[in-house]
Parts: C-alpha cells; sequence; structure tokens
C-alpha cells in the first residue's frame, strides 16, 4: 500500500480508539461518523482485495514473459 494511505488508515484506527476509550457521548454526527468508518473499512477490504488480484496476475505475466524469453532464445533466428 502507498504510506499516505496507509498513515491515514493508522491515524483513522487511533482516532477510533482513542474515541472509544471515552465516555460515549451522543453527538449528532457521530451517526454519520459510523456511518463513514464502515465505509472506509470496506473501501480498505476491497483496495486489499485487488492488490491482490493485480499481484497474481503480474505473477502470471512475468511468467508468461520468462517462459517466452526461453522459447525464443531456443528457436534461432
Amino acid at each position: 500500500m502507498k504510506p499516505t494511505l496507509m498513515f491515514a488508515f493508522c491515524a483513522l484506527i487511533t482516532l477510533i480508539a482513542s474515541a472509544s476509550a471515552q465516555a460515549p457521548q451522543q453527538h449528532p454526527g457521530q451517526a454519520e461518523l459510523a456511518v463513514l468508518i464502515k465505509e472506509v473499512r470496506a473501501q480498505q477490504t476491497a483496495m486489499a482485495a485487488n492488490q491482490i488480484k493485480i499481484n497474481e496476475k503480474l505473477a502470471t505475466l512475468a511468467e508468461s514473459i520468462r517462459v517466452a524469453r526461453i522459447y525464443s532464445s531456443r528457436g534461432g533466428r
């Protein structure tokens, strides 16, 4: 992941942890914040899944290129 995204994610986790350690207070924006946090978590999960798929495709492509180079070097000109 990009360092900026990782920093933002860590800052969000720290904010959540410190908010839950305080006495529960009902603020009008707290429900909105909870919804936004859930959305960010869902997006983070989706991004991690996409990164795994990208890494798998890159590995497959690298292997295909390696095999193609082997065959081209054996084939002559």
